[in-house]
């Protein structure tokens, strides 16, 4: 059995297709992880999240930022903004159906026989594997808790608070974890967050740095997969932390990693997150 991880795919079906094509993938003995933003801005919003629903058995998936506007969108189709491709998804005769499992998936993955994570931005540089754990999965209930899912939709959108507390409760607490595991890029050593700066590593803002840079940092020694930072390129001088957003539907390429040999692949895409040219090393 070989387990991959692919970047962030944005509603790009067609290089994920090339890709898996290219390491013979086997759905009934291989394993996929997903890093999130399975959706959006691509022109496969739909298609990718049936192509993937179909091969769920065989995927391990967490959450982005898309991911959850889409969920959030759902329940609430005004949410929905001008650059969104979800909209097909939302009303499609499928779409329920697709849209209750993906409100079911995880925000933090560990494998502990690798000691690696996955997660969709990252996780703050003041908790540890189990603090991160614990945090992941209040979210993860709180989606999947009929009494608690709309709130939690509602008050999920915004950057306050930008730094954990203990005594944070509601959606206050959700929000800030829901920002690390899927927004975060820049912040200080004590998790305070900067959600404005998208660029590389080296345009931090005075006093932050990027989440994995810092040598206090509780999960060194931990490996993790991530995405959602496509202007890193792929690129993190981080020992075993792995950035896989290569930017597919900006016009980059979709990056596709065996876990444990660390070998990776591209495909590079057009400015529509179509496949551009052959496949090679990205």
């Amino acid at each position: 059995m070989a387990v991959y991880a692919v970047g962030d795919l944005q509603g790009c079906l067609q290089p994920l297709k090339c890709l898996l094509e290219r390491v013979r993938f086997n759905p009934e003995h291989d394993r996929l992880w997903l890093v999130g933003d399975l959706v959006n801005r691509g022109p496969e919003s739909l298609a990718t999240l049936r192509f993937l629903y179909q091969m769920r058995d065989s995927l391990v998936c967490v959450l982005g930022n898309h991911d959850l506007h889409l969920i959030a969108a759902g329940s609430n189709i005004e949410r929905l903004k001008k650059s969104d491709t979800l909209r097909e998804i939302i009303e499609a005769p499928d779409g329920p159906d697709l849209l209750d499992w993906l409100r079911r998936q995880k925000l933090m993955h560990y494998d502990e026989q690798r000691d690696m994570a996955l997660v969709h931005a990252g996780i703050p540089p003041q908790w540890s594997l189990k603090k991160a754990l614990r945090c992941a999965a209040e979210v993860e209930q709180a989606l999947r808790d009929d009494n608690l899912f709309k709130p939690f939709l509602d008050g999920m959108y915004g950057n306050e608070p930008a730094k954990w507390n203990n005594n944070l409760t509601g959606v206050d607490r959700l929000r800030v974890i829901t920002n690390y595991f899927t927004r975060m890029r820049f912040c200080t050593a004590q998790g305070k967050l900067e959600l404005k700066g998208k660029e590389g590593a080296d345009s931090a803002p005075p006093g932050y740095k990027p989440w994995f840079s810092f040598p206090e940092r509780k999960t060194k020694g931990l490996k993790i997969v991530f995405g959602h930072w496509a202007a890193l390129e792929g690129k993190c001088d981080e020992p075993g932390v792995f950035a896989l957003d290569t930017g597919c539907v900006w016009g980059g390429a979709m990056t596709l990693m065996n876990v444990d040999t660390g070998e990776r692949i591209g495909c590079d895409c057009d400015e529509r997150g179509n496949i551009r040219g052959s496949i090679g090393q990205p």
